[in-house]
């Protein structure tokens, strides 16, 4: 890590007005804020682009019509679930590119550079800081700001990108997580675990100056990035001993954003009796546990969430996800990774029932039935 050059607490390096100046030029002169990678020195292709195909999901009749909310806004607008579930066909995915940019200042987890703007950390001040009191001679961010916010995005978008900052500089991110959700606190437990089994040792910062800095757009679901995810599950499994087994519950429970699904523990239940499953409970399990309990699974089940994540790491090629919906709030970004990883996804969509929903059991072993035998 040569090249981060740190002060002591109250030895300011720096003092920065950045973050009021791109407030004044905003709101006062009314300035567009323009993306942070158009004022880069240098842009170049990290791994090109590729083409896959899209399937169809695996779900029964009339599961779309439950649908009362969709989160088509949500992570990639391309299409809106309804036609993602019944399957896009060819897809085209683009290349991972890296920017390089000078002189960029970090206030308060968020990027400043002229007429540029950056923001990656939920939960920041109203007002900004001024003091910095580190500076990089060039450094590589990795983090993004849904990464900071959700765990499943840091874990199945951020921990990849990191091995690319690694080639590029002092790799840099801000504090992960904000600190007043179940969800951070969630990914506060497991997220060390996880960086010591993938060997990562970022600098973690909330003000800096860069004298250089890379930064990535790695979002999308290319063939680079497949392989990337591929190697991150192998290196996680070299730890545990990997058993085939038919599958792993992944509980939810009432962590992160609420979606209270009212006989969750019924269904897991049901899946262990009768077809042998595991049931994994990750807010009260560590990063070994957890690894070990999902090595080696055919199929991950649970409800939709960033809790899934800790199977579909380690989740094989030919392996199935079925993810089971509230019906107010229909997301379907694990299909994005399902497709890219040559994996089988399906769904069960809930019926409402008081604050939550109900899923029913005998729906959950028929759209199992549905999937192909590997």
């Amino acid at each position: 890590m040569s090249g981060f050059n740190a002060l002591t607490s109250g030895s300011p390096l720096k003092w920065s007005l950045a973050a009021y100046k791109h407030l004044f030029k905003t709101r006062v002169t009314r300035k567009p804020s323009l993306p942070l990678q158009s004022l880069a020195v240098k842009t170049w292709e990290i791994a090109p682009g590729s083409s896959a195909i899209a399937p169809p999901a695996f779900f029964l009749p009339n599961q779309l019509e439950r649908v009362t909310g969709w989160e088509e806004a949500l992570f990639f607008p391309n299409e809106h679930p309804r036609r993602t579930m019944e399957g896009t066909g060819p897809v085209e995915h683009g290349p991972t590119l890296g920017f390089l940019l000078k002189d960029v200042w970090m206030i308060d987890g968020a990027l400043y550079k002229g007429n540029a703007k950056s923001w990656l950390t939920p939960g920041a001040g109203r007002f900004p800081g001024i003091r910095v009191e580190h500076e990089i001679d060039r450094g590589a961010l990795y983090c993004t700001m849904g990464g900071n916010k959700w765990f499943g995005s840091w874990l199945m978008d951020d921990c990849l990108t990191y091995r690319l900052a690694c080639d590029e500089g002092v790799p840099v991110t801000t504090a992960p997580f904000a600190d007043n959700t179940s969800v951070a606190r969630n990914g506060i437990l497991h997220a060390p675990g996880y960086e010591r089994w993938l060997d990562m040792s970022p600098v973690r910062l909330r003000n800096a100056f860069f004298r250089e800095l890379v930064i990535f757009d790695d979002l999308s679901q290319n063939l680079n990035k497949h392989l990337r995810f591929r190697a991150m599950g192998e290196r996680l499994l070299a730890h545990v001993s990997v058993n085939a087994h038919p599958g792993v519950f992944i509980l939810r429970g009432g962590t992160g954003e609420l979606r209270r699904l009212r006989n969750e523990m019924e269904v897991a239940e049901r899946l262990r009796d009768r077809r042998g499953f595991r049931i994994l409970d990750p807010a009260k399990s560590d990063v070994p546990t957890i690894v070990a309990a999902c090595a080696g699974a055919k199929t991950v089940v649970g409800i939709e969430g960033s809790h899934l994540i800790h199977g579909v790491n380690v989740l094989p090629p030919g392996g199935s996800l079925l993810v089971l919906q509230p019906p107010t709030r229909f997301l379907c970004f694990f299909k994005y990774l399902t497709d890219r990883d040559h994996q089988k996804f399906g769904f069960v969509v809930g019926i409402p029932e008081g604050d939550g929903f109900r899923i029913d059991p005998d729906e959950v072993e028929r759209t199992l039935d549905l999937f192909p035998l590997s």
